[in-house]
């Protein structure tokens, strides 16, 4: 049979077919989000833009979004690409193609992850629909900001932004040790709070 585990940096060994909670660090998700690219490295700058920084600026619009949430569905949207730490950023068109085999992957990486944390395997369809509500807006400011994508062609790719949740929002191109230690606090902060 092939291997289908990786060794972490924190001495985990992660199973991708068979994930249990016990061996998943925030560490590891903090640093392997940090140095995986979002948009195939394929965006302007001196650093690619990391899924922990997209995470991060995902959180930020979920909350903005959705005032007074509480932090545990906050830390919900942080780790909502969490599984990436592993499978890498699939541009859709790449997913589509892969066919269901990801989407069993990131499924089952999710629940375990989401079991660490304290979160229940499957979030409830409404925060779900919220953090993906601000994921979109998350790429639609990537999209012009840092991917080449024209005003226009974002509106019709992503939508209008509104300008309320924007207001004052820029993407942050960071050295992926400077996004590590910002994703990792901002977990420790949310976990204060839950």
């Amino acid at each position: 049979m092939k291997r289908a585990w990786q060794r972490m940096l924190s001495g985990r060994r992660l199973d991708l077919l068979d994930p249990t909670p016990m061996d998943i660090e925030v560490e590891d998700i903090a640093h392997g989000l940090a140095f995986v690219a979002r948009w195939n490295g394929q965006t302007l700058g001196d650093w690619p833009y990391s899924v922990a920084e997209h995470s991060l600026l995902v959180e930020e619009i979920f909350a903005r979004q959705n005032p007074g949430i509480g932090a545990r569905w906050r830390l919900a949207a942080l780790l909502h690409d969490a599984p990436e730490y592993v499978l890498g950023d699939m541009i859709s068109p790449v997913k589509a193609a892969i066919g269901s085999g990801y989407g069993e992957l990131d499924a089952r990486l999710t629940a375990a992850i989401h079991l660490r944390f304290g979160l229940p395997t499957s979030l409830p369809t409404p925060i779900k629909k919220a953090i993906k509500a601000a994921d979109i807006v998350s790429a639609r400011l990537e999209a012009e900001q840092i991917a080449g994508f024209s005003t226009d062609e974002a509106d019709k790719l992503f939508g209008k932004l509104d300008p309320n949740v924007a207001r004052g929002l820029t993407i942050r191109l960071r050295p992926p040790a400077d996004v590590r230690a910002d994703y990792t606090a901002r977990y420790a902060s949310l976990m204060a709070e839950v």
